[in-house]
């Protein structure tokens, strides 16, 4: 028997070293993650820095910056314009006077739960940026997981399956069952805010990305199950790779200070905002930015199969 392993491919990344030079980048994880200093994010930043700014994040596809108390609400929507068009969040009322989403621990906003951004509509955001605006005294730190690095180190004969798959992912899933700690103002919000309207959309479990070209894991908790499989070998196989994806390796975890601003790549990343601060607040602002319909490795697009007042297809 022949103990050679098929190669795994390599994670591709954007070969931009001359714009990064130009930014005080300080890596954080061996996988994923950057610290830029030295950087006063607004909407009127450079050209230069921008794109060295946007360089970064499809290589690190997470960065921080401190510091960052200058944003108002406007400022940070603003800034969020430079990668595209900002989007509310579906079924969550936005701040008022623009589309930046609150997540508010008063209000049961605990997003602890591994999870890419609003997965179940088709094209989910792109880009996300979240500003610290009260931290707690301790805890409530976010970790990040690179789900290119994640497809990279799973076994071949799982990659060409995951090639293959694809998947259900709804904003109806069993909220208590993945928020095993969730209190009653959390059910509440989810029962009557997060799904006071239901989307339902397929994905591949494998997209390629549209800038970078890496294969991504489109997977995390609004997957209700895999297509073509029951519930049970779904859930099964989801454990499979969802351990891939949240390997310690292929993480960064951020201890939060007021002012701080996260951007990530959501194309490219799960998160998890840890639940471990008590009755302390907590309130961070996220904006969004427009994304692409994703593409699978065979080139077929994601596709809708309902929306609140559509039918089933």
């Amino acid at each position: 028997m022949s103990d050679v392993q098929t190669p795994r491919p390599a994670v591709s990344v954007p070969s931009a070293p001359h714009t990064e030079t130009t930014l005080d980048l300080h890596r954080v994880a061996g996988h994923i993650g950057a610290r830029i200093d030295g950087v006063r994010l607004h909407a009127d930043l450079d050209p230069a820095t921008f794109d060295a700014i946007n360089a970064a994040l499809l290589r690190h596809k997470v960065l921080f910056f401190r510091g960052q108390q200058h944003l108002d609400d406007a400022a940070q929507e603003a800034f969020a314009r430079r990668f595209g068009v900002t989007v509310a969040h579906p079924t969550v009322p936005s701040v008022e006077g623009g589309s930046l989403l609150e997540l508010d621990s008063l209000h049961g906003a605990r997003a602890n739960s591994w999870h890419t951004d609003v997965t179940f509509v088709d094209a989910y955001p792109k880009v996300s940026i979240l500003r610290a605006v009260v931290i707690p005294p301790f805890g409530g730190d976010t970790v990040w997981a690179n789900t290119a690095a994640a497809y990279a180190q799973l076994p071949e004969p799982l990659r060409a399956l995951a090639d293959t798959l694809w998947a259900l992912h709804t904003n109806a899933y069993d909220y208590a069952a993945r928020h095993a700690n969730a209190d009653s103002a959390q059910l509440k919000r989810y029962r009557e805010v997060f799904t006071s309207k239901v989307y339902e959309t397929e994905h591949p479990v494998v997209r390629v990305h549209p800038e970078t070209g890496e294969r991504t894991l489109v997977l995390g908790h609004f997957v209700q199950r895999i297509k073509g499989l029951s519930v049970t070998d779904s859930a099964h196989l989801l454990q499979v790779f969802h351990e891939y994806v949240t390997r310690l390796e292929h993480t960064v975890r951020w201890n939060w200070q007021e002012g701080d601003v996260a951007i990530w790549d959501n194309r490219a990343t799960q998160h998890y905002a840890i639940n471990d601060y008590g009755d302390a607040r907590r309130i961070v602002r996220r904006a969004t930015v427009r994304g692409e319909v994703p593409v699978s490795i065979d080139g077929r697009e994601s596709v809708v199969v309902r929306e609140e007042g559509g039918t089933l297809q």
